[in-house]
């Protein structure tokens, strides 16, 4: 079968103020990167707008009603020290969570054998009530509840590889047991969260914080000691990820080191993970990443892992 590939074009439209590093370029850097013929074979979907009901499966409603109500005309609206919102940001923040929606339709029905959400903003620090860190809408998780709730899985797992830590995701299945989440990530770095104490209501989180400068070898044995033998203990019926590349060695906002050969490398495995477990369904979402070339690569490395494991 095929990769889907879905995403937007008014994701554009969430424009950040000049000097932001979540700015429109990302998104645009990355698409320019897939108009490459070697992913002609993507099969290219645009990202549906979630409906509230999709939504509310994670955050309150009252949390929806004020993201709504603080879109400006004109302008910036700024919800807290890093987040922004400007005319269309709404909108981009429902695609973002649509895109997987249908990554999970196509993915669930046999249509797709994975996914790749190319969307902005990003999710995975978006927490049940508070938007922060770029984030409007836990939309990975928004994915997840979509899988558990309309195609009858008894277990999905969200694995994040963003430098900084998921803490959105993991206030958002921190009491639901039918959600393992698992995060690498630099610390001590924003947001503070994310120690290895920190493992959810029915031990349903893992958290393995790298130290600064640590390299994909530390990645590789938080995957191979702690991950992959948590995934195959939990059995999950659908594998997603968040897929942040802002831990890339030339990236501006953080300290790790890893290269686009280190995300290749864990994709593998969690592709790998999810042929062995739960007929290869993968959904992933973009994140992170802030160096536009090394965001553009890296995701591409990306999906070409993804293309691999549906030919």
């Amino acid at each position: 079968m095929t990769t889907a590939f879905i995403t937007h074009t008014d994701c554009l439209k969430h424009v950040t103020p000049d000097g932001h590093p979540e700015q429109v370029a990302r998104l645009q850097a990355v698409l320019k990167r897939f108009e490459a013929p070697e992913f002609d074979a993507l099969d290219r979907h645009e990202a549906p707008l979630a409906e509230k009901s999709h939504i509310l499966r994670v955050h309150p409603e009252a949390y929806y009603d004020k993201v709504e109500a603080a879109e400006p005309a004109t302008g910036w609206t700024q919800l807290d020290a890093d987040t922004h919102m400007s005319n269309g940001s709404f909108r981009a923040g429902l695609l973002a969570a649509g895109a997987n929606i249908e990554a999970v339709d196509l993915v669930a029905s046999g249509q797709a054998d994975n996914a790749f959400c190319a969307i902005r903003p990003p999710g995975h620090h978006a927490e049940t009530s508070t938007s922060m860190g770029f984030c409007l809408f836990g939309s990975v998780v928004v994915g997840a509840k979509h899988a558990l709730e309309e195609y009858g899985y008894d277990r999905v797992a969200i694995v994040d590889f963003d430098v900084h830590h998921g803490n959105g995701t993991q206030d958002l299945v921190w009491n639901d047991d039918r959600i393992f989440f698992a995060s690498t990530h630099q610390m001590p770095l924003y947001p503070g969260s994310g120690a290895a104490h920190e493992t959810g209501a029915s031990g349903n989180v893992m958290n393995i914080p790298l130290q600064a400068n640590a390299d994909g070898a530390a990645l590789q044995a938080a995957f191979n000691n702690s991950i992959l033998p948590a995934l195959d203990h939990f059995k999950p019926d659908m594998i997603f990820i968040s897929a942040g590349f802002d831990a890339h060695y030339a990236d501006p906002l953080a300290n790790l080191n890893f290269t686009e050969d280190d995300f290749v490398w864990a994709t593998h495995a969690l592709a790998k993970a999810a042929k062995r477990l739960c007929g290869g369904r993968l959904v992933s979402t973009l994140e992170g990443g802030y160096d536009l070339e090394a965001l553009a690569a890296s995701t591409a490395a990306h999906v070409k892992i993804l293309m691999e494991y549906s030919a």
